[in-house]
């Protein structure tokens, strides 16, 4: 479940606007959008007027699970620390929130768009993990995970610890190849 200010981040980003071009569009002063964005200002209210600025909508989903903007951001923090083991855990964790839920619901889940990680890999990495449990259950892949910046340009492994081998292209799932992503069939796999 996506916590307001992450939500009011991403509407904002999509929409490529500044917070300064936020405010104006919501009827708010900067500092309100900055604050909204740090988690100090949750109030409904505000937060409905910000998305609202963005062109966004703010929706109730009949789940408990986090949503890919959610885990993208705690991803990006367990990079920030150099933990690539948390950020894979969180990947996978996503990666089980939207195979345990069912049609719409999986879709919600993946709508919203994460914020870049600062690392390509992870960011085509989250897409690809979007768009396959999306595919699964015939839904459409959101604009954002086929952005050109959700692609890599030439194959990178998405690197946990330096011993683990490059996967022959056999083993890669479809939509991680696409993306340039070469991680292991089975990192995804229930245990």
């Amino acid at each position: 479940m996506a916590n307001p200010s992450t939500l009011v981040r991403a509407a904002r980003k999509s929409r490529q606007l500044t917070q300064a071009q936020l405010a104006g569009r919501a009827r708010l002063d900067q500092p309100t959008v900055s604050r909204s964005e740090r988690g100090r200002d949750a109030a409904f209210q505000t937060v409905d007027r910000l998305l609202g600025g963005a062109g966004h909508r703010l929706y109730s989903a009949p789940t408990r699970r986090d949503d890919a903007a959610t885990v993208a951001g705690e991803i990006r923090t367990y990079l920030q620390r150099g933990d690539k083991d948390r950020a894979l855990r969180a990947l996978i964790q996503l990666d089980d929130n939207l195979a345990s839920e069912r049609g719409l619901v999986r879709g919600v889940l993946g709508l919203a768009e994460p914020e870049p990680t600062k690392h390509p890999v992870w960011d085509a990495a989250i897409a690809a993990v979007v768009e396959r449990r999306l595919r699964e259950e015939g839904l459409p892949t959101p604009d954002w995970a086929d952005a050109p910046n959700r692609y890599l340009g030439r194959p990178e492994q998405l690197r946990v610890d330096v011993a683990d081998p490059v996967p022959p292209a056999s083993e890669v799932p479809h939509e991680f190849a696409k993306r340039g992503v070469l991680v292991w069939r089975d990192t995804f796999a229930s245990v």
